[in-house]
């Protein structure tokens, strides 16, 4: 088990390095044009970019998604240079998979990060199927503890496992269980998709049991079904490639959200690449937004190349805030009327 979930790390980065088709490159924000303002009556340097998200102040809404962990120098370098980054831009970081840890106790060490960003917003995250496969309170806690986390991520993938040759599958009488878990936690659960996208009826089934953070994780970025096909050994194995583009896009996913914003808190994620599709995700609801694949080769490189990457994202946010007339993202959220046309 320790070398299989270590090795799995690492065969995730090559096939997203060496297959460019892992971004599916939905461009589905694309769809959505916004009111461009000739007189936005607000100076551009004194636009506000910055949010609130778990009781901490960020820069502007950004979440550097999950991505990596393990027993591996590539992946504490990634995870180095993207919590440095994290700390020195003041925006939100999430971890990738901690399962890892309780197979191979020496890939904690990936996500020991709070030393390196002490004040921003860190999220641990473990697999939510792993509550039917033996994961205790006390590891899920002992994965909290290494991050020194604001909250948690559980992931939901049940694509992602059905592909995986390895995959865990047993996703019944999970709903209740995450529940469990929440009432036991001491920090807030946030329900994390991982390419497919939230429903609304999974939205309301995290409601009834508690859970107010839901990371929609749409589709039209990276396809973890078809990272998950160049792990199969079985040349005529296609379910990966037959599913690659399952699921609901993100705008779309937000768009029918939108129903609950007054009891959730929304994080967009999947297939936003750049600041317009950051204030496009906050008009339509999201507090935060999660950006993964565009930073990755910027962490293989160093926590100043992460920085670099993550500048860009802030001055195409603030300037879309600013072209929209919207002096702070309270200006921005949930205001469907800068949109001007969909199509």
């Amino acid at each position: 088990m320790s070398d299989q979930t270590n090795n799995r790390k690492i065969e995730h980065i090559q096939a997203i390095e060496n297959d460019a088709l892992t971004d599916r490159q939905g461009n589905w924000f694309d769809e959505i044009r916004l009111t461009h303002r000739a007189l936005p009556e607000v100076a551009l340097d004194e636009i506000d970019p910055s949010c609130e998200f778990l009781n901490k102040r960020l820069r502007f809404p950004l979440l550097i998604s999950s991505m990596t962990g393990g027993d591996h120098q590539l992946v504490r370098t990634i995870n180095h240079n993207l919590a440095v980054a994290a700390e020195h831009c003041q925006v939100a970081m999430g971890v990738g998979s901690q399962r890892v840890m309780f197979s191979s106790p020496e890939a904690k060490e990936s996500f020991a990060l709070r030393k390196l960003a002490p004040s921003t917003v860190l999220i641990a995250n473990i697999g939510a199927v792993q509550l039917n496969y033996g994961m205790s309170l006390e590891q899920i806690n002992q994965a909290i503890d290494v991050l020194e986390a604001d909250a948690l991520f559980l992931h939901l993938n049940p694509l992602q496992e059905a592909v995986q040759p390895e995959g865990d599958t047993n996703f019944s009488g999970l709903t209740h269980a995450i529940g469990q878990l929440q009432s036991e936690l001491s920090v807030p659960i946030i329900l994390k998709e991982v390419g497919s996208g939230l429903s609304p009826a999974d939205i309301q089934a995290g409601l009834n049991q508690q859970i107010r953070y839901f990371d929609l994780a749409g589709s039209g970025g990276t396809s973890w079904s078809r990272i998950e096909h160049h792990r199969r050994t079985d040349p005529v194995h296609d379910l990966g490639l037959k599913f690659q583009d399952w699921g609901i896009p993100t705008p779309l996913a937000l768009k029918l959200a939108e129903p609950y914003l007054d009891q959730a808190t929304l994080i967009a994620s999947g297939g936003i690449r750049d600041g317009i599709d950051m204030a496009k995700s906050v008009i339509l609801g999201a507090s935060l937004c999660g950006v993964a694949a565009p930073l990755l080769r910027p962490a293989m490189e160093s926590a100043d190349a992460v920085i670099s990457a993550i500048e860009k994202l802030r001055r195409e946010f603030v300037t879309a805030m600013f072209l929209l007339g919207t002096p702070d993202t309270a200006a921005l959220f949930r205001n469907k009327a800068l949109i001007v046309e969909e199509r």
